[in-house]
């Protein structure tokens, strides 16, 4: 059964917005869910029974569970808070995200994609820290339900500034308990990452540091309209899961209603950049959604006191492993208790630099900033001639064309020496639709081997498709503001359709990435009219809107190319290099 929606009026950007809302599975208990038809469990979900409580939850550990906290405009909403059963005084660190502060209830075994069985205790919320770890370290965790979330009151309009100031609630609340140092931090990863920006923006004065790894900071560029192709997918689908008697912010709902950037509802997700001043530690991962938002969080805020790492494997296994749990315990350790131990000689930026599957051609290599100082750009010319590319523009004209529905076309180029491009890549390229007044293109920018065999990165052991980007035609339009040489970003304020046939140049924002190429090694641009990747279990879907073929030209005034970022070494002394 469909799920009721509704048009509500909120708060976005301090303006009254209608947005499109969407009832919330319906919480019910084991005996209840057990009672039902499969096609009646649909619409309901398991949830634990409302029970304010204090009870040794492990050896050495309390929970203080279902506690009330009132919010500014009187709406209470419903925390777990996990604490050394001896009676200090500790820091507290809180994950904030809708997916639910007991998501091991109703389970027999509470497991992540890529971390071994019982490496995170059954006290954890999904993507967040751990109680098992973190209170047996001299911290207390927090995991909430934020408004209209499980039993919270209130409606859920989510990473927005309602969102932020909730947050912003909280945290002195929890500073201001007999059980707390009066220092919180925030952390979790993807969607508990993501919240971390709304509420730090709000500048809660006891929110000494956060640790948002892996978050998307630009919701519409990033994830319901990367490159201005609809993606309403995968957020539906997250949405559909929360519980809860009230109702929340149906994202993909809204992203049909307000298709175009530069209104209330979406400036209202766009945290305060320049408010972030305290400490940061964040990651980003080469390979998933979140790449882009992490890195653009990390370069926008105004922290003087901010860390970033990015790697190659996914965020789960990378965020319980045991090394980086430490590391994040001596970033904590220094803000939340403020032990002089040293983090401060942490670099600036650490990279992996990616090379064929599961390898690295180099691990956490201290760099002071990103994109990288010393990068040097480069132009690679696109050649539909013979479907390679060249160091130098390409004279003569040429045309290649694709169905855009079910073919795709590639341009590679043989590096000479050993190459690293580590940063932002950008596609500029001169296109048409044969017959249509409009084009959807998928970037993915590949590695082949001196025999031209595909090298893909490897996630769970599965291909990666490589760094990638993505426009629809219309949508070419920059932001003359945002957009650099190297960084073209779209405004997404107007569509501006296309005649069938019509030349027009388009210029593809590249998702940064770090790898290395031996000598030899071959550079390959894909582009097609889909997604391509197999085997994933994520469900990415696209709203494509294409019809007949694409045509790329490339040569003379149709000038085609791909840019790189290439780092040269830091040090050569004729065959000795040091990168």
């Amino acid at each position: 059964m469909a799920r009721e929606t509704v048009t509500k009026t909120v708060i976005c950007n301090g303006s009254p917005t209608e947005i499109t809302m969407r009832q919330m599975l319906n919480p019910a208990t084991q005996e209840q869910l057990d009672a039902m038809t499969p096609e009646q469990r649909e619409d309901y979900k398991f949830q634990s029974p409302l029970n304010t409580s204090t009870y040794e939850c492990a050896p050495g550990i309390i929970c203080m569970q279902d506690q009330p906290v009132k919010m500014r405009d009187g709406v209470t909403i419903y925390v777990d808070i996990y604490r050394p059963n001896d009676g200090s005084v500790v820091p507290l660190i809180v994950s904030w995200s809708f997916y639910g502060k007991r998501p091991f209830d109703g389970q027999s075994e509470w497991q992540i994609m890529g971390v071994p069985p019982q490496t995170v205790s059954n006290m954890s919320k999904f993507e967040s820290p751990d109680p098992g770890y973190w209170c047996r370290h001299g911290y207390a965790v927090a995991n909430v339900d934020p408004r209209g979330v499980g039993h919270s009151g209130g409606d859920f309009v989510q990473f927005g500034t309602q969102e932020g100031r909730d947050g912003y609630d909280f945290i002195e609340w929890a500073a201001a308990q007999s059980w707390c140092n009066g220092h919180v931090g925030l952390a979790g990863n993807s969607c508990v990452a993501m919240t971390q920006w709304r509420i730090a923006s709000q500048q809660p004065p006891h929110l000494s540091c956060i640790a948002p790894w892996e978050g998307t900071s630009d919701m519409y560029r990033e994830s319901l309209y990367e490159g201005g192709i609809p993606a309403h997918t995968f957020v539906g689908m997250v949405v559909r899961e929360a519980v809860g008697p009230n109702y929340i912010d149906d994202t993909a709902a809204n992203s049909e209603r307000y298709p175009f950037i530069d209104c209330d509802y979406w400036k209202d997700k766009d945290p305060i950049w320049k408010n972030i001043t305290i400490p940061v530690y964040a990651t980003a991962c080469w390979n998933h959604f979140h790449c882009r938002g992490s890195i653009q969080a990390f370069r926008k805020i105004k922290s003087r006191k901010k860390w970033l790492r990015c790697h190659r494997d996914f965020e789960w296994p990378d965020a319980y492993n045991n090394k980086n749990l430490q590391e994040l315990e001596r970033f904590f350790d220094r803000y939340l208790k403020e032990e002089n131990n040293g983090w401060e000689l942490t670099p600036t930026v650490r990279i992996e630099v990616q090379d064929t599957g599961e390898f690295n051609y180099q691990e956490n290599r201290p760099e002071t900033s990103f994109p990288l100082k010393r990068t040097k750009y480069e132009k690679l010319y696109l050649d539909a001639s013979d479907m390679s590319m060249k160091a130098e523009p390409v004279a003569e004209k040429a045309c290649v064309g694709y169905d855009s529905e079910t073919e795709e076309v590639t341009f590679d180029y043989r590096f000479p020496e050993d190459t690293e491009l580590t940063g932002y890549m950008k596609l500029h390229l001169w296109v048409a639709a044969e017959d249509y007044s409009d084009a959807d293109l998928f970037v993915n920018v590949q590695k082949l081997s001196t025999t031209g065999e595909w090298l893909p990165v490897t996630l769970f052991g599965e291909p990666h498709p490589g760094a990638w980007g993505k426009i629809r035609v219309s949508r070419r339009k920059l932001d003359e503001k945002l957009s650099t040489d190297f960084q073209p970003i779209q405004a997404h304020t107007c569509d501006e359709k296309v005649e069938p046939g019509q030349i027009v140049p388009v210029d593809i924002e590249i998702w940064p990435t770090s790898r290395f190429w031996h000598k030899g090694q071959q550079i390959r641009v894909q582009v097609a009219g889909r997604y391509i990747r197999e085997d994933w279990f994520e469900p990415l879907m696209w709203d494509t809107d294409n019809h007949g073929r694409t045509l790329i030209y490339t040569g003379g005034e149709h000038d085609s190319f791909l840019q790189i970022p290439v780092i040269p070494p830091r040090f050569q002394d004729g065959d000795i290099i040091i990168r």
